[in-house]
């Protein structure tokens, strides 16, 4: 498993969202500014945030960004999935992302990266953002 550097800032910026979840709308750049992110670049995440349904946006003077569920309700599972792909290591071992791999040839080096896709997977699904603020 790798993740982007996209998936990071994504992760940060519905962080910031998530501490703000009760109180306000949040701006691009405060976004940007709290999380030292490049503002161009975190335009492009919060698009694709918003297709995800992570995030609702307004527009005018007074707008920006919230999340569009409670942070409880949000994985980190479910965020890098959306921006990276699989959380397994390889996609023969992946559960939503299978394809064929070499891999396969060896059972027990298959097994073995089912056990790091298990334990990871398992940490980041019962991660939420709540969790994180």
């Amino acid at each position: 498993m790798r993740l982007s550097r996209k998936s990071e800032y994504a992760l940060l910026a519905l962080v910031t969202l998530a501490k703000n979840y009760h109180s306000k709308l949040v701006t691009i750049s405060d976004i940007a500014e709290e999380n030292n992110t490049p503002q161009k670049f975190l335009e492009q995440i919060l698009i694709l945030l918003k297709q995800s349904g992570f995030v609702k946006s307004v527009r005018g003077p007074s707008g920006g960004y919230k999340l569009s569920k409670d942070p409880s309700e949000i994985t980190t599972a479910e965020v890098f999935r959306s921006i990276d792909g699989p959380l397994a290591p390889v996609v023969s071992v992946s559960l939503h992302f299978y394809e064929e791999s070499p891999i396969e040839r060896c059972p027990k080096l298959k097994n073995l990266l089912r056990d790091i896709r298990d334990y990871a997977s398992q940490r980041l699904e019962s991660t939420t953002l709540k969790d994180l603020i």
